[in-house]
């Protein structure tokens, strides 16, 4: 599936900044599920400084430096991704009790990346209640794979999605305790839940091909940015092992319908722009994506 892609993002600072520095997310990954055809950013005021590099979870990522007084900031990113049907995998038919166990320290163990992705982050917390919660899914000797899936349709189904109840500094334990939240919270909840019963996982960021209501027409601008997990699953020698995705938003596993935009320890190692101001006390947001099959984009012109 070939997908257009603009995330538009707007502030209105009072009083105006003065200068700024800023870290964006913005750029697709090209993996095994998806290829990058085109990307490009637009940015206003034009910056004095913008420069890309990869992030140490493999993330592309933008730096750029905005030296004169401004009262707006404009950052659109342009994206045109090919995305492709899951390559074929072996199953993981690994029991998770083993694969937790391919975790535990040991002295002499060969080093893999997952284990970054075992412990607390700023917005996943280590706590009691996340165990408690996981535990209905991990009965014993269950395939991991089976586990994670039945996982994410119990969050699924405890957690009501509601667009007000939280924000992109709600911890995942207050989302878990109130039984509700938006993608980012049902993401960081699978997430910790996981790593409190010793597996590894991680925070996908990125967007989803949403469909209107029959008969009803596409709206520019209705999709947002969406967030899911990733569960690891090792191979019989605990390396060589693979990242399966889960989305419990949803209660699905990601199709060509997603965008990949980047992974991390949770939201925070991914925010689409993040970045230190000078002045600018109060500001307004806007945010806008949309995603639309090209042919879509075709028939609008």
């Amino acid at each position: 599936m070939l997908l257009s892609l603009t995330h538009e993002t707007n502030y209105r600072y009072t009083p105006a900044v003065e200068n700024a520095d800023h870290v964006l997310h913005l750029s697709p990954a090209s993996c095994a599920r998806q290829t990058v055809i085109e990307h490009r950013l637009d940015i206003s005021p034009q910056p004095s400084h913008l420069r890309s590099s990869i992030d140490v979870y493999g993330n592309r990522c933008s730096f750029f430096s905005l030296q004169g007084s401004h009262e707006q900031l404009s950052v659109t990113a342009h994206s045109r991704v090919q995305t492709h049907a899951s390559p074929p995998s072996p199953v993981c038919h690994v029991a998770w009790e083993r694969a937790r166990e391919m975790f535990r320290y040991r002295a002499g163990a060969p080093y893999n990346t997952a284990w970054e992705f075992l412990f607390a982050s700023p917005y996943v917390p280590r706590d009691a209640a996340f165990a408690e919660f996981a535990k209905g899914s991990f009965a014993p000797g269950v395939p991991l794979l089976d586990a994670a899936a039945d996982l994410m349709t119990r969050i699924h189904n405890a957690m009501a999605y509601d667009g007000d109840s939280t924000d992109v500094n709600t911890p995942a334990l207050a989302a878990l305790q109130q039984g509700k939240g938006v993608c980012q919270d049902f993401a960081h909840i699978m997430v910790a839940c996981c790593r409190a019963m010793g597996l590894p996982a991680r925070y996908v960021s990125g967007y989803m091909l949403t469909q209107p209501a029959p008969g009803q027409p596409r709206l520019i601008g209705c999709d947002a940015s969406h967030a899911w997990a990733s569960v690891y699953c090792p191979g019989i020698d605990g390396q060589n092992g693979e990242w399966f995705d889960f989305d419990p938003t949803n209660n699905r596993v990601p199709g060509e319908d997603y965008i990949t935009l980047a992974t991390g320890r949770d939201f925070l190692d991914v925010s689409p722009l993040r970045g230190v101001i000078r002045g600018g006390a109060q500001h307004a947001l806007r945010v806008a994506v949309t995603v639309m099959p090209l042919e879509a984009m075709l028939d609008t012109v």
